[in-house]
């Protein structure tokens, strides 16, 4: 007669069961989580980050409650959705800051920058345009236009930028750089490359013809929509 299965043995198989069944909803819910962030992403970079959450929710095929489970505020959603690039914006900029080479290093911020524009329209359109209050932007924008200040006089006294260079010419570049954003993923990233190219030649020292005074543009101008005629 086969042995039958002590109380012990039948608890061990109950508690690895349970296990189990854990690691599987901690599994579904990390899923979930991953296509509420793709779904929120594409949404904002197609519509800002007004889109209501019940077409974020439709989008990512998930019910608006798992949703709210998951982000239980828009600004949990829009500040995770965006973290990433955040981050790589502030490493982008404190690298170029210790690059020993103050040339390398102002041309590795406008090339890093505007290849992530020109790859995620997302984070240009709808990023600090309205963000909510979990990001201090206007404490970001002054940090981020110090560190750029910083790079532009660094450039000039290596003799390396052209000394009527601004750094409103910055906002310049990427705001050029978000008109070949709305082209095909495979057009987008080599415009972006041959555009970008094209105006770092421009502002080395060496090229001494004059240009038109700077137009008083600020960071701030690169996420607001344009304005409408009257």
């Amino acid at each position: 007669m086969p042995a039958q299965p002590s109380q012990k043995d039948a608890v061990d198989a109950a508690d690895s069961g349970a296990a189990a069944d854990t690691k599987e909803l901690r599994a579904d819910a990390r899923h979930n989580r991953d296509r509420i962030l793709r779904a929120a992403r594409g949404a904002y970079a197609v519509h800002g980050i007004d889109v209501p959450i019940t077409a974020i929710a439709r989008r990512a095929g998930v019910g608006v409650a798992t949703l709210y489970r998951r982000f239980p505020t828009r600004a949990s959603l829009v500040t995770e959705a965006f973290a990433e690039q955040l981050a790589l914006c502030v490493a982008v900029l404190d690298e170029a800051l210790e690059d020993p080479d103050p040339w390398h290093g102002f041309c590795s911020v406008i090339e890093k920058v505007c290849t992530m524009q020109a790859a995620d329209r997302g984070f240009t359109r709808a990023f600090l345009s309205q963000f909510p209050d979990s990001v201090d932007y206007d404490r970001e924008r002054a940090r981020a236009e110090k560190g750029l200040d910083e790079l532009v006089r660094r450039a000039k006294d290596a003799g390396q930028l052209r000394q009527d260079f601004d750094r409103s010419d910055i906002t310049l570049v990427l705001l050029a750089n978000s008109g070949v954003g709305g082209e095909s993923p495979e057009t987008s990233p080599a415009a972006s490359r041959r555009l970008v190219a094209y105006l770092l030649q421009s502002f080395r020292a060496d090229r001494t013809e004059p240009l038109p005074a700077p137009a008083p543009l600020g960071l701030h101008q690169i996420h607001e929509p344009p304005r409408q005629r009257p």
